[in-house]
């Protein structure tokens, strides 16, 4: 069985690293970018299977990024994940 290929998309470096530790420990290959233009350059490629995408992006948000390349239909069978960090009230 083939793992499935996972692009991770977030400009925080933290929370990208943790990302690619988890993704990596469960058995899935997986890249990352820090934006959106980095992002469709692996698009280019690689074909994910999964996105897994901050919502906050520099430039654009991820919610208008992924829009605009599900229009385009280059990643037919490719699932979206936005992923939004909170912050606790007093931090």
């Amino acid at each position: 069985m083939s793992r499935l290929n996972v692009l991770v998309v977030e400009d925080e470096d933290a929370i990208r690293s943790m990302l690619l530790m988890v993704l990596e420990q469960a058995g899935f290959k997986s890249i990352a970018a820090s934006d959106a233009e980095d992002a469709q350059r692996l698009i280019n490629d690689i074909s994910p299977d999964l996105i897994l995408l901050d919502w906050m992006l520099p430039g654009i948000s991820g919610v208008e990024w992924a829009r605009r390349l599900k229009k385009r239909a280059r990643l037919p069978r490719c699932t979206y994940y936005l992923v939004n960090r909170t912050r606790r009230r007093g931090r």
